[in-house]
């Protein structure tokens, strides 16, 4: 796929530019509750444990089944794995909800704004928390699905450079990133989130990345 250093480099900047564009650079509040949406990346776990043991909110919520990551790899709900995670790090199990039927972001809101329903619970200000590259397409899923909740969406606090690890290349990084950009274009027809903005140089990286092959995430 890459084919001289000029175009590692090229790629890396088109890459960079999805990166910079994900994330909501919002700043932590004070909320009602923390929901940390379930994914491959344990890192999202702790990052809500830690945001609750910090103080920002009373409740931590975890949601997620199995998605089109862990499905095949993980034995157990994601939602409960990172449950568990949180409780190791210091979080009371009666402070933890764990909500574990979503598949999906849509999902992952509706089933916790139910699930909170059902507890009494109407919080007005929340705390979700995602990989780096979704957060963008989180908050844009929470305004459809969700829209009277104010939610601050924050992610593991990593560079772009810093992120992969052995788990997670930076060859997987970039493909979830092109398709979750793609979703980010298409969702908003299907009502599954609201429109965002996409500038003009973050499509010409994504049709950049498309052309260099990074497709591997991308929806038909």
């Amino acid at each position: 796929m890459r084919k001289t250093s000029i175009y590692d480099q090229k790629i890396y900047e088109m890459a960079k530019r999805i990166w910079d564009y994900h994330h909501m650079n919002h700043t932590i509040e004070k909320s009602d509750c923390i929901i940390v949406l379930g994914s491959h990346d344990v890192r999202v776990a702790e990052r809500g444990a830690q945001l609750f043991l910090d103080g920002w909110a009373p409740l931590l919520v975890t949601t997620g089944y199995l998605g089109t990551l862990t499905l095949g790899n993980w034995t157990r709900a994601e939602a409960e794995i990172f449950a568990e995670i949180a409780q190791r790090m210091g979080v009371p199990s009666d402070k933890i909800l764990v909500e574990n039927r979503a598949t999906n972001t849509g999902e992952n809101v509706a089933f916790t704004r139910q699930l909170l329903k059902e507890k009494g619970l109407l919080p007005k200000k929340a705390i979700a928390v995602q990989k780096p590259y979704m957060e963008r397409r989180t908050y844009a899923t929470f305004k459809k699905v969700w829209p009277e909740l104010d939610v601050i969406v924050t992610s593991p606090q990593y560079s772009f450079d810093d992120y992969p690890n052995e788990e997670i290349t930076r060859e997987m990084v970039i493909n979830i990133m092109v398709g979750d950009l793609q979703r980010i274009m298409l969702y908003p027809q299907k009502g599954f989130q609201i429109h965002q903005d996409v500038p003009d140089d973050v499509m010409e990286a994504y049709e950049f990345l498309v052309k260099m092959g990074y497709t591997k995430h991308m929806i038909e």
